[in-house]
């Protein structure tokens, strides 16, 4: 008996680190490629305009098609779906590995972020499927967070060595080699996860990841070409509401929304992303730009924040999930974010790390790594299982959509500023009070 809870702790040990490696894959290519941008242009002579679609064009796709990932997975099979978004996510990187052109490179990172958007979801629902209910999957769903966590701020970091050492095809050259060594693993540590048989709405697919495009797209490239793109993804978005209420078999059910849990799982998603991501994008400019930190100095006082999220979703929040409820740490871990962000309102022109800088990093990332997890329960709470790879993309589109549109609403905040450092101060003290209010909008909704 003995050693049959061994082989089967030995199992779900592979098999979360099957999901974690996927999400790291997932995540850190998100940033791997920020610092090796400059040498990029240099090699294929691009332009900043173009330059930023090296980022752009993965985040666009990512985002569009995590509904269809969702939807795909619980059809045709978790692991199925699983095994072929991380396929498509390394024969992308090979591509881009070894492209001759920008132009190559681009399709190549719009790839990308197809395949991260079919394997997201399908790992999320394969996890609910490892771990049962309670201790134990509030204990993976920690270890998952916080690999989530440390994967972004740490790809940055690792970009910039792989750069500086070895050139920029290297960082394309690790994510192939991370997706070879998660597929290798992938049959003997995970479910097999059939799905359930039914048809793909093709219509709301189209109208969805249309409309997701359009809006990080739009919200990317600012100016008078975003209020019209933002435009036709409000128009795609509506046509896919009003199909979804008609359609037999929906590519999301609206009734997930009907779940109070869903809800505030996907407010607190978004809120924690608007700003944690608007301090990973404000801080270079502040610290690079009036502090004279290098560029690998600046990525490297980031560390703390990574750190303290990994640390706690780690060995704290799985343990507090047996003791309180997801919508207590949520409330905590947004109270955490507001204060740690606003914390920022202090900065000056010629700051000390210690005191002004680093303060901030860790209470913002001790907010994280509480509310990260609990917002995964809370968003796969009351959720039928097979619908959760679908429950879980909607709470990555809430992230990304937070890392984009509620990002880009910060720096138009910023810009109504006298000064540089005051519009920082402004978009700071604006994302805390959102992620104060927002925790209090979590505490008042009713139990259901």
């Amino acid at each position: 008996m003995t050693s049959v809870a061994a082989t089967s702790q030995q199992r779900s040990g592979l098999a979360l680190g099957v999901l974690a490696g996927a999400l790291a894959l997932d995540l850190s290519g998100m940033a791997v490629l920020n610092a090796a941008l400059p040498s990029v242009g240099t090699r294929f002579g691009l332009a900043d305009t173009t330059l930023q679609w090296v980022m752009t064009a993965y985040s666009v796709t990512f985002a569009g098609f995590l509904l269809v990932g969702g939807r795909l997975a619980d059809v045709f099979g978790r692991r199925r779906v699983f095994e072929a978004g991380v396929a498509l996510f390394t024969a992308a990187a090979l591509v881009g590995a070894l492209a001759p052109d920008g132009a190559v490179l681009l399709g190549a990172r719009g790839v990308q972020g197809i395949g991260a958007a079919l394997s997201g979801p399908a790992a999320l629902a394969l996890l609910t499927e490892v771990f049962p209910e309670g201790p134990e999957r509030g204990r993976a769903l920690g270890v998952y967070a916080a690999v989530g966590a440390a994967s972004f701020s740490g790809g940055m970091l690792l970009g910039g060595v792989l750069t500086e050492f070895l050139g920029w095809r290297s960082v394309l050259w690790f994510s192939v080699l991370l997706g070879a060594l998660v597929l290798a693993v992938t049959r003997a540590g995970l479910p097999d996860g059939t799905g359930r048989r039914g048809p793909v709405d093709l219509a709301g697919a189209v109208f969805g990841t249309l409309g997701l495009a359009l809006l990080v797209v739009g919200v990317s490239l600012g100016g008078v070409w975003a209020w019209a793109l933002v435009a036709g993804a409000v128009l795609f978005l509506v046509l896919f509401v009003v199909r979804e209420r008609g359609a037999a078999d929906p590519l999301l059910p609206l009734g997930l929304f009907r779940i109070p849990s869903v809800r505030l799982a996907t407010a607190a998603a978004f809120l924690q992303y608007t700003a944690s991501v608007g301090i990973v994008f404000f801080a270079p400019l502040y610290l690079q730009g009036m502090l004279g930190y290098s560029p690998v100095e600046s990525g490297l006082s980031l560390v703390p924040m990574s750190l303290t999220v990994f640390l706690t979703a780690s060995f704290l929040t799985g343990r507090l999930l047996t003791r309180f409820s997801p919508r207590t740490l949520m409330v905590t871990g947004l109270v955490l974010i507001g204060a740690g962000t606003a914390l920022w309102t202090t900065t000056p022109h010629h700051g000390n790390y210690l005191l002004h800088v680093m303060p901030g990093l860790v209470i913002s990332g001790l907010g994280q790594g509480l509310n990260f997890p609990a917002m995964t329960t809370a968003g796969l709470g009351g959720v039928p299982p097979h619908q959760h790879a679908v429950a879980g993309a909607v709470n990555v589109v809430a992230q990304q959509i937070g890392s984009s549109a509620g990002v880009a609403a910060l720096v138009l905040v910023a810009a109504t500023a006298d000064d540089r450092l005051s519009g920082y101060h402004l978009a700071y003290l604006v994302a805390g009070v959102a992620c104060a209010v927002g925790a209090a909008g979590v505490a008042s909704t009713r139990r259901s």
